[in-house]
């Protein structure tokens, strides 16, 4: 049994791990980008120290609160068409990147929004007091007073993609959650199984240590 193990691992973990981290990388950068966009538009569009835009505030998180309540598993198949139209492809890490992305996005913008409804009103005030632009506070103080909160929320969403990125692998996304199934599951490889359990354990743990980290660094 340890000889099958290892053999399978040996033939099938690199391509596994690879295809895992060009989902991670894609919708890490991806969500990275326009979730803290979205979220930040959420928060200036809610805050009474910018210029309050309920309409768009509720058709933005109406939108982000839809994506958030499908399953994932579901959302995967649901965006199948986009994701062909997006990739030219319905199946591996590419295709999968489209749904963890799009769940993603959703994911951080909100908790962008809650780590920024953290900073303290009576900066904000002084900084509106002082005549600074809406460009100036988002880069002075919101960025810095919030940055704690936003490397924690960055290191939920990774961790939470890890999770769905395992997820993907059994509709066709590859990965460490395809090897799992494919070889753990069907084949009835407990070794196998027992491994990619330990291997995304671990994963999880350092993305959670390395994440409060730099939020702790930047909180002094």
């Amino acid at each position: 049994m340890l000889e099958a193990t290892l053999d399978i691992l040996g033939r099938e973990l690199g391509k596994a791990l690879w295809e895992t981290l060009e989902m991670m990388i894609i919708s890490v950068v991806i969500s990275s980008i326009v979730g803290v966009i979205l979220g930040f538009t959420l928060f200036t569009c809610k805050s009474k120290y910018f210029t309050p835009r309920p309409v768009l505030y509720q058709v933005l998180g109406g939108f982000i609160n839809i994506v958030r309540s499908i399953p994932f598993i579901i959302l995967i198949v649901f965006t199948l068409p986009l994701t062909f139209f997006i990739t030219g492809t319905k199946i591996g890490p590419i295709a999968a990147a489209v749904p963890l992305s799009i769940c993603a996005i959703a994911f951080l913008a909100r908790l962008v929004e809650s780590s920024l409804l953290e900073v303290d009103e009576g900066i904000l005030e002084a900084s509106v007091a002082q005549g600074a632009s809406t460009y100036l506070i988002v880069k002075d103080v919101l960025l810095v007073e919030a940055a704690p909160g936003l490397i924690r929320a960055l290191t939920v969403t990774i961790i939470s993609l890890i999770g769905f990125s395992a997820m993907a692998g059994m509709v066709g996304g590859g990965g460490i959650g395809n090897l799992a199934i494919q070889y753990g599951y069907y084949r009835y490889e407990s070794g196998v199984m027992l491994f990619t359990i330990i291997l995304l354990v671990a994963i999880v743990q350092f993305s959670q240590w390395l994440g409060d980290f730099i939020a702790k660094k930047l909180s002094h």
